[in-house]
């Protein structure tokens, strides 16, 4: 599972052929242990939780990258390797 960004302490991964688990485009973000599944389409939660200040800003980054963010999804879905997007400043 590579990490594609990192932000404040927020390290955001992709998996390879990650369809099966939740179907949809999405992204997981990891703060001190806690991990959220995010979809890139609309931002919500699919599964877990974190901080509510922290999950705020990976939804805003999504929000700012999502064209990347699914660009990177086909990537991964065809099983390459997904490239690093910039990380929220």
């Amino acid at each position: 599972m590579p990490a594609i960004s990192m932000f404040y302490g927020i390290v955001i991964y992709m998996y390879y052929n990650d369809a099966q688990q939740h179907h949809l485009p999405h992204i997981h973000a990891i703060y001190q242990g806690e991990d959220v599944v995010i979809a890139i389409e609309d931002g919500k939660v699919l599964a877990g939780g974190m901080d509510a200040r922290k999950l705020r800003m990976v939804q805003t980054w999504v929000d700012m990258r999502r064209e990347d963010l699914l660009t990177d999804w086909e990537l991964a879905k065809a099983g390459q390797a997904p490239v690093n997007i910039e990380p929220l400043r």
